[in-house]
């Protein structure tokens, strides 16, 4: 696979308007990446923008606290796929994760795996820069018992982006069952090579298309 198609090339701003991105879908156009990540109020414009080609649509869910309830994750999931969405990015209740409540945990993401019913790949952010090691592994494990096609070290909101050791440490968890998607702050060609060589096989960055031109971006996620 190339490059670009393993990237999602990612817009999650609160202050971004049509104008942002409209840009972001044409970029996604010029580069073939594996798709475009937007908030859910932006999936049918994206979704209208990129009509005829590879490009899928991503959005979050539960963005970026995670702290819904699963019925309006689930709500959130059906509205942002109906609506167009290819991919949906849900973060899980880190609050439960941390209290041990794992029943909680697996219900949140297996309430959105449900509401996709297979039309939507579900990738799982575990926010792993608030989490210990053995809670990043028992994310992990939640998420492939939920049935998720992905898990995702970060929402690029919070204390801290991907790592590679993160990385590994996923990969390892989850074997070969599932994907691996770094993000936050990944800025460059250099990041995105660190990742890959960990286990990531998606890479979520705003900064795709300086990656693509070698460059180095200095934005957050």
């Amino acid at each position: 696979m190339s490059i670009a198609g393993m990237i999602d090339h990612t817009l999650l701003k609160a202050d971004a308007v049509k104008e942002d991105i409209t840009k972001l879908t044409e970029e996604a156009k010029k580069y073939n990446f594996a798709s475009v990540c937007v908030n859910p109020a932006w999936v049918a414009y994206s979704a209208e923008q990129l009509a005829g080609t590879n490009v899928k649509v991503c959005t979050v869910i539960g963005f970026p606290l995670g702290a819904n309830t699963p019925a309006v994750k689930a709500f959130e999931a059906k509205d942002a796929i109906a609506n167009g969405a290819d991919e949906v990015d849900t973060v899980i209740n880190v609050g439960a994760l941390k209290e041990n409540n794992d029943e909680l945990v697996l219900n949140d993401i297996k309430a959105v795996v449900d509401a996709a019913n297979g039309k939507a790949l579900v990738k799982v952010i575990i926010e792993a820069c608030l989490l210990t090691d053995e809670e990043k592994v028992r994310a992990c494990e939640l998420a492939v018992k939920a049935g998720a096609d992905y898990v995702k070290t970060s929402t690029g909101f919070s204390t801290g982006g991907a790592t590679a050791v993160d990385v590994a440490l996923m990969r390892k968890t989850v074997g070969d069952k599932v994907g691996v998607k770094a993000s936050g702050g990944v800025r460059s060609l250099e990041d995105m090579n660190s990742m890959i060589e960990a286990g990531a096989s998606r890479i979520g960055a705003s900064s795709g298309v300086k990656i693509m031109e070698g460059g180095q971006d200095t934005s957050s996620y």
